[in-house]
């Protein structure tokens, strides 16, 4: 846990703070209000509401379809869980690409309906300017570089990103004009190991990492992944840190099979 304390609230300045002190980062996602209560009480500093939920609440393939209603709504939920950890949402596909305005609009919504301190936005060249404008009306900003599941179509899969010169070095340059233009944070996705222990070293600004190895300035995991909740797609850079799928599935059986048997409700649960 981090300095910042079990109570006082974190901020996007205490995190710059934590990377400054050597402090290592802990993020976590979560969707509803029940996870992020109890996220929140473990001492997680940053909780990410990922749009990830279209996957593994949702049971579709990948991110694309959902919407900023979704996210919305989702955030909201999340919201009412948390006390101290730093809040931030991702900004769903194409929800800020349709020009300034609508982006304004669409991370507009993040904050004043959805009560996050920050929106997550995914890659540079198409979005950094609305970046930079976002920032000037005073809406946070997390980038995002390397595997950017959105683009998952134009990237042909989930590999690791960066290993060619060229691409590293395109990174390297995407992560500094990120920070010019006023990220306070960036998430390194399944980067070269070596590639993000740079990027982190050349940035003010903290780096959050997921499969890119463990120089980044903190780590984010999806929480039912952490969990062994979420069975569909295991990658391997994911640790299970609990196995609770198989766990639920018997409580739920022992349950059916106490209804079948008459067993419940029973002597003292009426």
């Amino acid at each position: 846990m981090s300095s910042e304390g079990k109570t006082r609230a974190l901020t996007i300045p205490g995190l710059r703070r934590m990377k400054e002190k050597g402090e290592r980062i802990v993020a976590l996602t979560a969707y509803d209000a029940l996870f992020a209560r109890l996220e929140d009480q473990a001492g997680v500093d940053l909780i990410l509401v990922g749009d990830s939920v279209g996957m593994v609440y949702g049971g579709r393939a990948d991110t694309l379809a959902v919407t900023v209603e979704q996210m919305v709504y989702h955030t909201a939920c999340v919201r009412r869980g948390v006390e101290r950890a730093l809040l931030i949402t991702d900004m769903p596909f194409l929800s800020v690409q349709g020009g300034f305005d609508e982006a304004l609009r669409n991370c507009g919504r993040m904050l004043a309906e959805g009560g996050a301190q920050g929106v997550k936005i995914e890659g540079c060249a198409a979005v950094l300017e609305t970046i930079r404008r976002l920032v000037e009306c005073g809406i946070p900003v997390m980038g995002h570089l390397g595997l950017i599941p959105q683009s998952i179509h134009r990237l042909g899969g989930y590999g690791q990103r960066g290993r060619s010169a060229g691409e590293a070095a395109q990174l390297l340059e995407d992560a500094q004009r990120l920070e010019e233009a006023g990220c306070f944070s960036l998430v390194l996705e399944k980067l070269e190991p070596g590639l993000a222990a740079r990027i982190t070293g050349g940035l003010r600004i903290p780096t959050i990492g997921i499969g890119s190895g463990p120089d980044c300035d903190g780590q984010v995991l999806v929480n039912v992944d952490l969990l062994g909740l979420y069975e569909e797609l295991q990658p391997a850079f994911v640790r299970r840190f609990a196995e609770l799928a198989g766990p639920v599935r018997e409580a739920v059986r022992d349950y059916a099979t106490a209804v079948r048997l008459g067993g419940f409700p029973g002597p003292g649960e009426i």
